[in-house]
């Protein structure tokens, strides 16, 4: 069989935009009635229609009026509703404030409980305009398949989805327990084949290993009980003579700020952790709890890497202000801003970003990332080969 040419192909912002415009037209304007129709519609969408009496909707109300007389097809009402609501929300342009309808709130809750079903044992994330595998979970399918960090994720089941978001390529990944699914990889501009058999992934929030007297504590996310767990940990170092902890949030794409608070409750006794500055809220502190600072005065070294974001930056650049811990590792990623989550109707979300952070000595961390005191560059490479420059570097400092 000829082998075929891998040609790299990207989505266009301008593309992407030009789509969602679409939806909102479709959607925001239903009816020739449309003052009253949005009047009604409008607190779904969470709008106080007081504070949007002064936006002329009657270009949007021409547009749909000529799609509804002259559009040679059907029109959904429920679809454009729904397309409505992403289509005004991605109109902002800002990647964290998105609306999500029933289905994909309950995939984000399940993603952010870590309830992951059945699937194949990979982390993705976005680098360099593609989705590519981030690092392959021990005894999980992918691992067992040769599936490799830095792979580009290019279909599933021999549909091309380089061009969809991590959450909707995850989502075709996912599967019953002991179904097949394919999964097409480019590496080194060649493609790779892969058919496995999904398994339940065992996906916990934090977990420890031992070193001699260096504890390892890895947290993959935070979770409501992520500090709780890693509290329990801390109990248990004093009787195993435990003298240095490695605190890894490579990986870390952030979670609850509660839970990062909750962490950072062992080393900081009732200290300021992070600053909130909000347009409409006004600027407020976090502060750790008092009393529960076991590892205060423990050795400490946190991990990180261009894959540590949000909550995992808020415990890195507090232990850092604070001289707590040495950062070892690669530059973060530099998300900081705070995201609430708003219910809306019909079991659908809204998650809309209403603050920027700043660590306790007011670094502005969105966009910068927090820097590491060491330097330490792990590659696709290494990470493939079972190498860990930045853990030996952890180890030995």
């Amino acid at each position: 069989m000829e082998k075929q040419e891998w040609n790299e192909k990207k989505v266009s912002l301008g593309s992407a935009i030009v789509v969602a415009f679409v939806l909102a037209v479709l959607g925001v304007v239903l009816g020739a009635n449309w003052q009253n129709w949005f009047g009604g519609f409008a607190p779904y969408l969470g709008i106080n229609t007081s504070v949007t009496s002064d936006v002329d909707w009657s270009p949007l109300n021409e547009v749909y009026n000529k799609l509804s007389s002259s559009y040679n097809g059907e029109i959904s009402k429920q679809d454009v509703v729904e397309g409505a609501k992403k289509g005004l929300v991605e109109a902002l342009g800002d990647t964290y404030t998105v609306y999500m309808d029933a289905e994909e709130t309950s995939d984000f809750y399940d993603d952010l409980h870590g309830n992951v079903g059945s699937g194949i044992g990979v982390e993705m994330g976005l680098r360099d305009g593609y989705v590519r595998v981030l690092r392959t979970l021990p005894d999980n399918p992918a691992r067992k398949a040769g599936v490799l960090a830095g792979d580009i994720i290019y279909k599933v089941d021999g549909e091309e989805v380089y061009s969809l978001s991590v959450d909707e390529i995850a989502k075709k990944v996912r599967g019953e327990t002991g179904s097949e699914v394919t999964i097409t990889v480019v590496r080194n501009g060649e493609e790779k084949e892969f058919t496995m058999k999904r398994e339940a992934i065992n996906n916990v929030s934090a977990y420890v290993e031992y070193d001699g007297k260096t504890a390892i504590v890895t947290v993959t996310r935070f979770d409501n009980d992520t500090g709780t767990k890693v509290q329990e940990f801390a109990k248990e170092f004093a009787g195993k003579g435990i003298n240095k902890v490695i605190l890894d949030l490579r990986g870390n794409g952030g979670g609850y700020v509660s839970a990062a608070q909750d962490l950072l409750s062992l080393w900081l006794d009732g200290d300021k952790v992070l600053i909130q500055k909000s347009k409409h809220f006004g600027n407020s502190s976090n502060s750790a709890s008092r009393g529960k600072a076991l590892l205060k005065d423990m050795k400490t070294i946190v991990l990180v890497n261009g894959s540590s974001a949000s909550a995992s930056e808020i415990v890195a650049g507090a232990l850092q202000d604070y001289n707590k811990a040495t950062i070892v590792g690669e530059r973060t990623y530099g998300k900081g801003v705070v995201q609430n989550l708003y219910d809306l109707s019909g079991g659908t979300v809204l998650k809309v970003t209403t603050a920027e952070w700043y660590t306790p000595n007011d670094r502005s961390i969105n966009g910068e990332g927090i820097t590491p005191d060491v330097e330490v560059e792990r590659s696709y490479e290494d990470i493939n080969a079972m190498r860990d420059p930045q853990m030996d570097k952890a180890k030995a400092l």
